[in-house]
């Protein structure tokens, strides 16, 4: 049976959403979404029925296994309509999230695999964000906020939780992409910027921006 669009931007929602232990609640969905809590007590009501969450007055959804994957099958076709459009169809990584929140609800299951194919199944998206795959399984990430890093560290840029164009492009003017070593020079005790060292440049950045950017080390 074919999801709608509706269902499908609440399946991403849970996707986003969802703890370590399953669980979301009605009231995180609605703030999330900007709908409110009776269309999303309805929907909910539609998700158990289909046995995509367990569904309880009062308390936090559950998410099954079976919910897990569909929604992390929406969100596959859209980190790879995303990774298409950078490797493929030289778009800047900046310029992809809105194009794919149309694409991402095309129905074709062979025409994201083809998509896959062709880009030799890539494993994470433009922002660093993994890819599930057909099944909907999804690699797990050993990441780190650069905020809670300290000065004298080095460390990889490997993801950003937000990937507003606005935000891409302050990275852009700073030179800082996705796999850059940054080493930490200081850390301000008044706002917490942070002076970073990329190659022979040196750049600050606002506590904000380190707050969203994820490294490894």
């Amino acid at each position: 049976m074919k999801t709608t669009l509706t269902e499908e931007n609440y399946l991403k929602a849970l996707f986003h959403l969802v703890d370590n232990e399953g669980k979301v609640t009605i009231n995180e969905l609605s703030k999330f979404l900007g709908v409110k809590m009776p269309s999303v007590n309805n929907m909910m009501k539609k998700f158990a029925d289909k046995k995509w969450v367990i569904y309880e007055t009062y308390k936090p959804l559950g998410v099954t296994e079976s919910g897990k994957r569909e929604a992390a099958l929406v969100v596959r076709k859209h980190r790879l309509t995303e990774m298409f459009l950078v490797k493929k169809m030289n778009f800047g990584w900046e310029n992809v999230h809105e194009i794919a929140e149309q694409l991402e609800h095309v129905h074709s299951q062979v025409f994201f695999d083809k998509m896959d194919e062709i880009l030799d199944y890539p494993k994470f998206d433009p922002h660093g964000e993994p890819i599930p795959d057909k099944d909907g399984n999804i690699i797990a990430q050993d990441l780190q906020k650069l905020s809670g890093c300290t000065a004298g560290e080095t460390v990889t840029f490997a993801s950003v939780t937000v990937s507003d164009d606005g935000f891409l492009s302050y990275l852009n003017e700073r030179k800082l992409l996705l796999n850059t070593r940054i080493k930490i020079i200081k850390i301000e005790e008044f706002d917490k910027s942070m002076t970073i060292e990329i190659g022979n440049n040196k750049e600050v950045i606002s506590r904000k921006a380190t707050e969203i950017i994820l490294v490894k080390k």
